[in-house]
């Protein structure tokens, strides 16, 4: 009789898998977040950049450990070491390309994830906290890139701390102390490297996976948005799945992994054939060490800060402050985090909006990449005036959402799915 408790959990399974799952829920959590997890038959091109946004956090992941194990976060030592890891670490040239391109890649996954979101309003309700869970991952992905951008130490790296950090000196009454905090010296210099260093490769990559679980809980908690904009869960059939939904796998993990392989192929073409991305991606001043004494012709952030930066130049200084741009370019993130409320349309999907929202969202995104132009060249000849434009546009999408989403007509939309694949 004293032996039947043991037979009976021995029971539950006599493989490894059973014997994990009697002390952890490994079955249990596949088949909730996977096997018996139903998400839309119609997901299209634009669904492959969620499971890319993961694949290239893990390569970042990877990549920044294997990094840290030869970098040195001084000031004396920091160019040289990057120097050493490209010339003399057995594969050092190869994982720091793979590290520096994955971060362009990361914001190019991301933006494309984010402007997918506008176009099938996976930010509308019941989806409000997905949305602000993104919005957040994003700040943390651009306090990321900046400070993994300070690292390298070379000239380029230097002035551009230099810029975006005096930045918030012009704050009133708080600006001063806040640079100093942020800096831990009166200038540039060794603390604010490691300072750097230790938020880049700690604090915020924490902050930030953790940040990715809680928006996949909350996806799965609601479920996955589609092109269509519709809840699938309205339909079941007689064992409680939706009709219009499928098992994530394998119908989808299949199919990811056609995305994955095809994103690799080109971002290993990068890595291998333009790791610079002729500038974009690693600019030349930033191969010469860090100089006090020598300004760059042209100081400009990395490409993926660039329509932020270009706001920040649009707004004239008024005497001798930046103040008014920095919060320009402030509110252009905050506004993000307001979407969900500023969208009154009845529908979400672009498929059943109307013209004007089509075009405001056309506006909006033609802007955004004039911007990014913008910012790269230097604030001279047509620049300025097109920059202070599309900074109008920009804000002028969000801001007159409300009126122009809640107005417009709209097509009927179906109760179910209406295209498979």
């Amino acid at each position: 009789m004293a032996a039947a408790p043991e037979s009976a959990d021995s029971s539950k399974g006599g493989s490894f898998i059973g014997w994990i799952d009697q002390r952890f829920p490994l079955t249990k959590l596949w088949k909730e977040q996977a096997a018996e997890y139903y998400v839309p038959k119609n997901f299209n091109f634009w669904y492959y950049f969620g499971v890319l946004s993961l694949v290239v956090l893990a390569n970042q992941l990877i990549t920044g450990i294997f990094l840290t194990m030869n970098y040195k976060p001084s000031a004396a030592e920091a160019f040289s070491s990057v120097e050493y890891i490209m010339r003399d670490v057995d594969w050092g040239w190869l994982i720091r390309y793979m590290h520096s391109t994955g971060a362009s890649a990361f914001f190019i996954v991301i933006y494309l994830h984010m402007f997918r979101a506008l176009l099938y309003g996976s930010h509308r309700k019941p989806r409000e906290l997905i949305w602000i869970f993104g919005c957040l991952i994003f700040l943390l992905l651009m306090a990321e890139g900046f400070m993994g951008y300070v690292l390298p130490w070379g000239n380029m790296s230097y002035w551009g701390a230099q810029v975006i950090v005096s930045l918030f000196g012009s704050l009133p009454y708080v600006g001063g102390t806040l640079v100093e905090w942020i800096r831990g010296d009166y200038y540039i210099a060794d603390a604010t490297l490691n300072r750097f260093f230790a938020l880049h490769v700690a604090a915020l990559p924490l902050a930030l996976v953790f940040l990715v679980i809680a928006h996949l809980m909350a996806l799965h908690e609601v479920g996955s948005n589609n092109p269509d904009g519709i809840d699938i869960k309205k339909y079941k059939d007689a064992a409680g799945h939706p009709l219009d939904g499928i098992p994530f796998h394998p119908y989808y993990t299949v199919k990811d992994m056609v995305g994955v392989a095809g994103f690799l192929l080109l971002f290993c073409g990068v890595i291998f054939f333009a790791p610079t991305f002729g500038g974009l991606f690693l600019e030349s001043p930033n191969f010469e060490p860090a100089n006090a004494l020598q300004t760059p012709p042209h100081i400009a952030p990395v490409w993926y800060f660039t329509p932020f930066y270009a706001m920040l130049r649009a707004v004239p200084s008024f005497a001798g402050t930046q103040v008014w741009g920095v919060l320009v370019m402030g509110a252009s993130i905050v506004v993000l985090f307001f979407l969900p409320w500023l969208d009154r349309s009845p529908v979400r999907s672009i498929r059943y909006r109307g013209p004007i929202y089509k075009t405001m969202l056309t506006i909006f995104v033609l802007s955004f990449i004039s911007l990014g132009i913008c910012g790269l060249k230097p604030p001279s000849g047509i620049y300025p005036t097109l920059a202070k434009i599309c900074t109008v546009l920009y804000f002028a999408f969000f801001l007159l959402m409300p009126w122009y989403t809640k107005f417009e007509s709209v097509k009927p939309v179906p109760d179910r799915v209406t295209a498979h694949g």
